[in-house]
């Protein structure tokens, strides 16, 4: 995966000065938690004035979030409890990367999973990071089109209920703060402006199945 910084202008100065150098050292590393889907970190690390400081970090495995557009329009969603804030949520569906699986791979399959449906066209439209203060989380997020029902959800081990909704309503579902994940609002957003035609599909990552 390829990351490009776009520095402001502004950073440069009027006369073109250079960056200051922000990076930190790490001097050592404990992990202090190890979970199932989780491992959390203690480091030691030098600040670039050279004093000393600790950052306690979660390591993440990744995730895939996918918009599911249907010729009408329409895009699938979940709903979903979810345990750490004791409530119901409203997302998009996605799922963690498995070792060693390319993004698109845990696309397929966590689609089909959730939803039971199967995508002909997936592209990926971008990555976001989520928790960037604690946590080296990356999501993947995918376009999928030219959508077929394959069978009911193949993962009997989560509670999901999916259901179908106008991009327009998801929206303004968003406004009034009934969609409240942030994959998720990232996702309709950048689905409405695709559907606008204020973005262009971007020309790689496209896989058809």
């Amino acid at each position: 995966m390829t990351l490009f910084l776009i520095i402001p202008s502004y950073y440069h100065g009027s006369k073109g000065a250079e960056m200051t150098q922000l990076t930190e050292s790490q001097v050592e590393s404990a992990k202090v938690f190890d979970g199932v889907l989780l491992q959390v970190y203690k480091d030691r690390v030098v600040l670039p004035d050279g004093r000393e400081s600790v950052r306690e970090y979660i390591r993440h495995p990744g995730a895939a979030v996918m918009i599911p557009l249907l010729k009408t329009g329409e895009l699938i969603m979940e709903r979903q409890y979810r345990y750490p804030l004791r409530q119901e949520l409203l997302e998009l569906p996605a799922g963690k990367i498995d070792a060693g699986e390319d993004p698109v791979e845990s696309a397929r399959r966590e689609l089909l999973e959730e939803t039971g449906y199967r995508g002909g066209r997936f592209t990926r439209l971008g990555v976001v990071h989520p928790c960037i203060g604690y946590s080296d989380e990356v999501i993947y997020i995918y376009l999928v089109e030219n959508l077929t029902f394959h069978s009911e959800r193949q993962d009997k081990d989560e509670f999901i209920e999916t259901f179908r909704i106008g991009l327009q309503d998801a929206v303004e579902g968003i406004r009034a703060g009934r969609i409240t994940d942030g994959k998720t609002i990232t996702g309709i957003y950048w689905a409405e402006k695709l559907m606008r035609n204020e973005w262009a599909l971007p020309d790689n990552g496209n896989t058809p199945e």
